[in-house]
């Protein structure tokens, strides 16, 4: 057995031996960190990522032993258990690391020396003397770990086995005197080593790091320093075959990678070079001209008042977009003059619509002050349960209480779990988010025939609003181009337009696949012509690419005395039932404003809920629902005279009517909107 006799000051200190080697380690980190901005700053020549890394990684154990010991070796049994301790231990191991460049995925290997060494908490011995046991435990740890980037960023997760091989199992035991006996003679500390170490160990760590580039991609070499933190829990962390002891560790520490880049500009010459065998990216390029009708000097539009109020997710108050008055601005208030009024969080492409659809509940409200004897139930609907909705019901009476006085008794509450026609549907998954929006709402209902749309005797069709407004150039006048595939293929595209006497327009660049131009930014004040139109897509290895196609564009004009109509038929989620509804109001108020040799325009949209080949297919199926709903009552009159153009856009967000944010616009998304026009 192994003695000397060192003093008690020394032995305290060695419990943390490294502090000095980690501060120094993080010193160089942060004189590095420090470099990084003026080095950045020399980029010329531009690399790729390596793929490959090399460096070492060093920093510090902070270990926690849990258990209990006393059987330090065959010779020394203690006669006081030791249990709880701490202590700092270094740790080094050179490392590699693989991450393909676009990849979150890769992996991690490290080996190298690994401290456990720490100090127990000091114990009172049966003769009231303090004792204390010290290890210098450690191992060759190989540590190979999966790395996991989650957001393709320099934060980087990783995980792994641990695999450790021990190198020292030293210890020194030191026992105190009795403070309360005077003359005693010091005890010499004992250094020796455990018994029945395993000389292997299998754990596990998790860890996080980031990694700070020191050289800019102008270098070949690029250096990368990596903070890290892992935890390395007590399963399999059992140094001993006999007792309790187990130790969990916190490492923290950095480490300094260097890997090897590609020139960027070598390999794009190459690719050049070889040209004949690069397969060009697949983009399929064409042209949407439709031949316009032109819209009128003015636009008579009977907009549909949907009949409810949306309410967001968690929430029982009128969401903010909506516009709520003050008491004192009621008597101001006109539903003609409705679109003065905007809503604090405006969003929507169709300003003037939603700013209708916006006013709803004080249009409501105008109505029952102007017909006292009207009245309205206000029903509703939440995932929460009909408590949940009934709430929300009452917030919307008590706006129309107090704000525009009218009387409680007039206004009925209900409260459901899900609306009449509920999107949700049993076992649906897809676009579930979306659905639960659209069903989260409060419908008002009413047998008031004051407040109903003509025609009907139902209870959910409220009358619409009229509104006149100046012309606006038709979906029908722009130029619609497609380049399906370029956002993937090329980082810009642009396009030129040569016309029939070899004059060229540019315009662009654009970076997604499908962009609109007027008509007129390339027609000017022609009436008509036929263009030759290339697309020029830069790929993203610094290729030009050409596509040709040929396009016959109309320019649209308006027409200086007429006036249009527009109507609009709404239909609930993924349900024709709406066109039942409108049927009497389409034969009874609609045809009848078809002039003598008049077009009607049809358009059919859906909002972006589902697949999009199923929206198309829906869209066109209710605009030819509205279409035969029309030809049928012009036949019972006897006119053959009306043209008709049928369209359907499915989801189109080009040409939806509205935004797709909130469930009010994907509500009006859902529609077929009928144009009347004059005779050409």
């Amino acid at each position: 057995m192994k003695t000397n006799n060192n003093h008690k000051k020394g032995f305290r200190l060695a419990k943390f031996p490294y502090a000095l080697s980690i501060k120094s380690v993080f010193l160089f980190a942060l004189i590095l960190i420090g470099i990084q901005t003026p080095v950045q700053a020399q980029d010329s020549i531009q690399y790729t990522k390596p793929s490959w890394y090399f460096g070492v990684a060093a920093g510090g154990n902070i270990n926690f032993y849990r258990g209990s010991t006393q059987q330090l070796n065959a010779e020394l049994t203690v006669p006081t258990t030791f249990h709880d301790g701490t202590g700092v231990g270094l740790f080094v191991a050179p490392l590699i690391e693989y991450r393909p460049a676009n990849s979150r995925w890769g992996i991690m290997f490290q080996a190298g020396y690994d401290s456990r060494k720490g100090a127990f908490n000091t114990v009172t011995t049966p003769c009231n003397c303090p004792a204390d046991l010290i290890t210098d435990l450690s191992y060759l740890t190989v540590e190979p770990s999966l790395r996991f980037a989650p957001f393709k960023s320099d934060l980087y997760l990783y995980a792994g086995p641990r695999l450790a091989f021990n190198l020292n199992k030293a210890f020194t035991y030191k026992l105190g005197l009795n403070p309360d006996i005077a003359g005693q003679l010091p005890t010499a500390p004992v250094n020796d080593d455990f018994s029945s170490i395993h000389a292997n160990v299998i754990s596990m760590q998790i860890g996080a790091g980031y990694d700070i580039h020191l050289t800019s991609v102008s270098k070949k070499t690029q250096f990368v320093l990596s903070p890290f933190v892992s935890f390395q829990p007590y399963f399999g962390q059992d140094p001993r075959s006999i007792e309790t002891w187990n130790i969990t560790t916190l490492r923290v520490g950095a480490a300094l990678k260097l890997g090897s880049g590609h020139k960027i500009e070598k390999a794009i010459k190459q690719q050049a070079f070889v040209a004949v065998a690069v397969v060009e990216p697949e983009v399929k390029f064409y042209i949407d001209a439709p031949k316009n009708v032109p819209a009128e000097t003015n636009v008579r539009e009977i907009f549909p008042l949907g009949n409810y109020v949306y309410f967001d997710l968690g929430s029982t108050k009128i969401p903010a977009r909506y516009v709520l008055l003050r008491k004192d601005q009621v008597k101001d208030f006109r539903q003609d003059q409705v679109e003065l009024t905007t809503p604090e969080n405006f969003s929507g492409r169709s300003s003037r619509q939603m700013i209708v659809y916006y006013n709803v509940l004080n249009i409501i409200g105008d109505r029952m002050v102007k017909n006292p004897n009207a009245t309205i139930t206000m029903i509703g609907s939440s995932e929460q349960g009909p408590k949940d909705g009934r709430e929300m019901a009452e917030s919307t009476k008590l706006y129309l209480v107090n704000v525009f006085g009218i009387n409680p008794s007039r206004i009925s509450i209900e409260g459901r779990s899900k609306p009449l026609y509920a999107s949700v549907q049993k076992g649906g998954t897809v676009d579930l988010v979306l659905l639960q929006e659209g069903d989260r709402r409060v419908s008002i209902e009413s047998s008031s025939p004051e407040l109903l749309m003509e025609f009907y005797s139902g209870t959910n069709a409220m009358r619409p609003v009229e509104i006149v407004s100046g012309q606006v150039a038709p979906p029908d006048s722009y130029v619609f181009i497609n380049a399906d595939g370029g956002t993937d293929a090329y980082t810009t595209w642009s396009l030129e337009f040569k016309d029939e006497k070899g004059v060229i327009q540019n315009f662009g660049p654009y970076t997604q696949d499908k962009i609109s131009i007027p008509g007129n930014a390339v027609l000017g004040t022609r009436p008509e012509g036929d263009y030759q139109v290339t697309l020029v897509g830069q790929t993203k290895s610094g290729r030009t690419l050409r596509k040709e196609t040929s396009a016959h564009l109309v320019n649209w004009a308006p027409a200086s005395t007429e006036e249009a109509t527009r109507f609009s038929v709404i239909f609930e989620f993924n349900s024709a039932k709406t066109i039942l509804m409108y049927e009497k109001y389409i034969n009874d108020v609609v045809v009848p404003k078809i002039p003598i040799n008049g077009t009607v325009v049809i358009h059919g949209h859906a909002d972006i809920t589902g697949s999009e080949a199923h929206n198309q297919n829906l869209s066109l199926a209710r605009a030819n629902d509205v279409q035969t709903i029309m030809q049928n009552s012009l036949k019972k009159a006897g006119r053959t005279d009306v043209k008709f153009v049928v369209t359907g856009y499915g989801e189109d967000i080009a040409k939806a009517p509205f935004d797709n944010k909130y469930p009010e616009q994907r509500y009006y998304n859902r529609t077929v909107i009928i144009d009347i026009m004059p005779k050409l």
